[in-house]
């Protein structure tokens, strides 16, 4: 945790290096799970989803224990929204729970760590168009007053940022003018521009909140871990003040699964896959 603050004034700020839940945790769009934006597809048969994943749900912590072990920074977290509340206005307290205790043992461990409320998915019953209809604005700011609550009640969660979206740039290309995920549009820059303005709404709306915008993060670089040591290097030099993060920890399972991960899952536990160039680069 020193280093990591210390670092924060330097020319090469140490990134952390992230887990979407959605693709980790197992436990999503099957039956009798909590339904995410993607669960009508996978239904479908266009996509399979994570199923199991690397069952984080239940082993988050021996993650946790090999971030720590590789010498890196931290940790950027989401917290599924869809397993938090899995339907409207009904909470899952014993969820919200693990989540805190997730969170509580990265902290007695020494990492920095970061939250994240919307990464790749979002509960089903928002709907596939959530960030054209005006009515999903004050939920997330629901959930976002939830998640601070939560940091609030936690031993040195006040350390704790918060991300609103993961990669907010991102969520608007791929769902609107890609179609590589939800809602699986192409070309559609009406509503995109809509969705953008939308998300930045809502993103200015959450800093004028008393109990969530003191802990916004500010500008932030998002670096995905198909490249190589140099690259990173480079991204950290010309960093300035910028919040980083490396994507990611393990690729994960299903629809929103990363190309490249640090860590695999091996009979004997954790296995590093990363070149150690790499590793020693977002050290």
């Amino acid at each position: 945790m020193v280093a990591c603050e210390t670092e924060r004034v330097s020319k090469r700020p140490r990134p952390l290096v992230t887990l979407e839940g959605y693709s980790v945790e197992g436990g999503f769009d099957r039956a009798y799970e909590p339904q995410t934006c993607f669960s009508a597809t996978i239904a479908l048969g266009r996509h399979v989803g994570p199923a199991d994943a690397a069952s984080l749900w239940r082993d988050y912590e021996g993650v946790l224990d090999t971030v720590a072990e590789l010498g890196l920074c931290g940790v950027r977290l989401s917290l599924e929204w869809a397993r938090v509340e899995p339907r409207r206005g009904e909470l899952d307290e014993a969820a919200l729970s693990r989540y805190g205790e997730v969170i509580a043992y990265a902290l007695a461990l020494g990492l920095e760590l970061d939250v994240t409320l919307v990464d790749a998915a979002w509960p089903s019953w928002l709907g596939l168009e959530a960030w054209l209809l005006p009515w999903v604005e004050p939920h997330v700011r629901a959930h976002a007053r939830r998640v601070a609550q939560l940091l609030g009640e936690l031993a040195g969660g006040d350390a704790v940022g918060i991300v609103v979206f993961a990669e907010r740039r991102r969520l608007v290309e791929a769902g609107y003018l890609e179609a590589s995920a939800p809602p699986w549009r192409r070309g559609a820059q009406v509503d995109a521009a809509f969705a953008r303005a939308q998300l930045e709404r809502i993103d200015a709306t959450l800093r004028d909140d008393a109990l969530v915008g003191p802990r916004l993060v500010g500008r932030s670089s998002t670096l995905g871990l198909d490249v190589s040591g140099a690259r990173v290097r480079a991204w950290r030099e010309h960093a300035g003040h910028a919040r980083l993060y490396a994507r990611t920890v393990l690729a994960g399972y299903g629809p929103s699964a990363s190309t490249h991960g640090l860590i695999e899952r091996a009979p004997e536990g954790w296995r590093v896959v990363a070149e150690r160039e790499l590793l020693e680069a977002l050290r």
